[in-house]
């Protein structure tokens, strides 16, 4: 056993109740929460025994025990177990146990084994499902149509493809009211058909062609439909966020009923940019939901390389966030869940941080020729075999009958015919009129009908 002390004189009192002895460690090879049946659990690499005083609030999920044994095991005896902690250590041995003795604000639910089955998704006539059926297809075909014009080298910059996330943008989209908004990252085509976006809008903006959504001006990183209440498509890493936290922080502030969602990757998680706006919507209470898609392997460093951490969504606790953990292939597990974090932020006004796992089929981008090397053909196989979003909702609403083969084959082909419009479409389209070089750069200039502004513009020719 060892006793904790604090050489900082602002952290005495913080440290106080520590150093008289509350809790005493132990070195552990575990590295997921365990509680033990004499109380002592472990958090990340230390074994924490609380004294008769202390509560222990935290609640662990079934698949984070490797064996049922571990639920009776005893504290090591073995002194080369002990472990010397010195400020460093001790202060994150303080935050190990701020998480044990203050109770978490986690959702948690049990989980139906069908979510078509869960009340939101019972709600959806024939209709809707296949309305989700024809959105996830429509993703699919059109990423890859995009993939094949990249190829051709109709289309320049990046191309970051969402084949493989399709269950993730459509399930959440779904959900949308009227003051509700989305903002994301930039592998963002998938968004942009979800809200009702055109692919010919889509297409002709990677073409570079001024009928793009965004006049040619943005690329596949950068659609934007503010009529649809998306705002984008953005290229800096996790820049979108403290944006979604904005727009959340509007509708609190005109008193409207709504929430953000504000989408990043995994690889976004660790920036300080992140992290200072969980801290704001948390003192601020705004209602923003976070969602994370997870695909595991950022620009191609896998998540066990990059992040401490492998539970992204547990960074909420360290601001008083509520959080979940779903998986997301299954279009009806994603709105199962997402639907409760949505409601919550709508109804008290509060974050929440979603953390749904999923999976890229193809690279970062286009251009990561390594996808293959930091991860096995093998992986990538089984996933589309076992959990490819397309296939599990197509086989859902066979199962049930709102789908028919026939049907099906129809609305791929619809789909298919679509995306090859709308790459005709973005061929056909003009680029942008010179005089269009200068503008959507500072709204100040767009709209200065006075002149009332002085400067020069120069571009080289």
């Amino acid at each position: 056993p060892i006793r904790y002390k604090s050489v900082c004189s602002g952290m005495r009192n913080s440290f106080r109740q520590l150093s008289r002895g509350t809790h005493t460690l132990h070195r552990s090879k575990r590295h997921s929460p365990i509680r033990y049946k004499d109380g002592g659990i472990y958090m990340n690499k230390f074994r924490l025994y609380p004294n008769s005083n202390t509560q222990t609030n935290t609640t662990l999920e079934a698949s984070e025990l490797k064996s049922a044994s571990l639920l009776t095991a005893s504290p090591p005896s073995n002194p080369s177990y002990l472990l010397v902690i010195e400020v460093i250590y001790a202060t994150f041995g303080a935050f190990a146990i701020m998480a044990t003795t203050k109770k978490k604000s986690v959702t948690t639910s049990k989980k139906p084994q069908n979510f078509l089955e869960a009340p939101i998704n019972k709600k959806l006539s024939k209709e809707e499902k296949l309305d989700l059926y024809r959105t996830i297809v429509g993703i699919r075909r059109f990423e890859e149509r995009s993939l094949r014009a990249y190829n051709q080298g109709k289309i320049g910059g990046f191309l970051h493809l969402y084949i493989g996330q399709e269950a993730v943008a459509t399930g959440i989209v779904s959900l949308m009211e009227e003051n509700d908004h989305i903002i994301t990252a930039y592998r963002d085509h998938g968004h942009a058909l979800s809200v009702g976006m055109s692919m010919n809008e889509c297409m002709a903006e990677m073409y570079g062609k001024y009928t793009g959504c965004s006049k040619g001006k943005g690329g596949s990183m950068h659609f934007f439909a503010p009529d649809k209440n998306y705002w984008g498509g953005h290229g800096i890493v996790a820049g979108q966020t403290p944006l979604g936290a904005g727009l959340a922080f509007a509708l609190k502030y005109k008193g409207l009923k709504g929430c953000a969602m504000a989408f990043l990757g995994d690889g976004a998680v660790n920036q300080g940019s992140f992290m200072e706006t969980l801290n704001l919507v948390s003192l601020w209470n705004i209602p923003v939901v976070f969602v994370i898609e997870n695909n595991g392997y950022s620009m191609g460093t896998s998540l066990k390389r990059s992040s401490a951490e492998e539970n992204l969504a547990h960074r909420a606790d360290g601001f008083d966030i509520a959080w979940e953990v779903c998986d997301g292939h299954d279009v009806f597990e994603v709105r199962e869940v997402a639907n409760r974090a949505m409601k919550r932020a709508r109804e008290e006004m509060k974050p929440f941080l979603l953390e749904i796992r999923t999976y890229r089929y193809r690279g970062h981008s286009v251009a990561d020729a390594n996808h293959e090397k930091y991860r096995t053909k093998e992986e990538i196989e089984e996933y589309k075999r076992t959990k490819d979003p397309l296939n599990l909702i197509k086989s859902q609403l066979l199962a049930d009958g709102t789908l028919t083969d026939d049907l099906a084959k129809k609305i791929d082909q619809e789909k298919k015919d679509e995306a090859e419009a709308s790459a005709k479409f973005a061929e056909d389209s003009p680029y942008a009129p010179r005089e269009e070089i200068q503008t959507d750069v500072y709204w100040e200039v767009d709209n200065d009908a006075d002149n009332k502004l002085k400067g020069t513009h120069f571009f080289n020719d």
